[in-house]
C-alpha cells in the first residue's frame, strides 16, 4: 500500500485518519497473465491501482483484437465509459503479465466521495490527468506517423519492454511487421 499512499499524497493533502479510511476500502488482488478483469458487454464496477504488472484495454476477439491502450505500475484506472453511465463496456480488460492490483468497488468509491471532500479532489485530479493524456494521445494519432508515436512511447521504457509486439503494433495501428521495420530503422 506504500506506493498507493505515495500516489494519493502526490495528488492531495490528506489526513492520516481519512487516508486510513480510504485504504480500508481497497482490496489487494493478484492476477495471472491474460486473466480477464472485465469482459466486453459487462458493466464496469471497479477502479484499479496497479501495484505491479500491467493491464490492457482491447476490443474485438482472437485475430481481430485491437489494443486501445495499456496501463502499468503506479496508474489508477477504470473503464469510465462503462462505469459512469452504467452501460455495457466495448472493451475487455486483461492483465498483460502477473499483476498485483488494489481494487475498490464503485459503491465504496462513491461513499468515499460523499464523505470526504479531499477524496472528491483526488478523483477530480485523476480524471483531469486522464483527460489530458487522452487529448495528447488523440492529437498524436491525428498528427504523427506510427514511427513518431513509437519514438514518444520509447520515452517510457517500461511500456515498450512489457508490451508484446502484437499489442504494441495494434496500439500504433500497424502490423507487427511494420513495427519491426520501424525498430530496425531507429537502431
Amino acid at each position: 500500500m506504500k506506493s498507493f499512499t505515495e500516489f494519493i499524497q502526490s495528488k492531495v493533502f490528506i489526513t492520516e485518519e481519512v487516508l486510513r479510511e480510504v485504504l480500508s476500502k481497497f482490496q489487494e488482488k493478484e492476477y495471472t497473465p491474460h486473466q480477464v478483469l472485465l469482459k466486453r458487454g459487462q458493466i464496469a464496477n471497479q477502479y484499479y491501482f496497479i501495484i505491479s504488472g500491467g493491464l490492457r484495454f482491447f476490443s474485438g476477439e482472437n485475430e481481430n483484437e485491437h489494443t486501445a491502450w495499456a496501463f502499468f505500475e503506479g496508474e489508477f484506472i477504470t473503464e469510465i465509459s462503462s462505469l459512469a453511465p452504467r452501460k455495457p463496456t466495448r472493451f475487455t480488460i486483461e492483465s498483460i503479465s502477473k499483476s498485483r492490483l488494489l481494487v475498490i468497488e464503485r459503491a465504496d468509491m462513491d461513499t468515499l466521495y460523499a464523505r470526504f471532500p479531499v477524496w472528491q479532489e483526488f478523483g477530480r485530479k485523476i480524471w483531469e490527468d486522464i483527460c489530458i493524456q487522452q487529448i495528447e494521445q488523440n492529437v498524436n494519432y491525428q498528427t504523427l506517423t506510427a514511427e513518431d508515436i513509437y519514438l514518444k512511447l520509447m520515452k517510457n521504457r517500461e511500456f515498450i519492454q512489457k508490451m508484446p509486439v502484437k499489442q504494441l503494433a495494434s496500439i500504433l495501428g500497424i502490423t507487427p511487421n511494420a513495427l519491426s521495420r520501424i525498430r530496425r530503422n531507429i537502431k
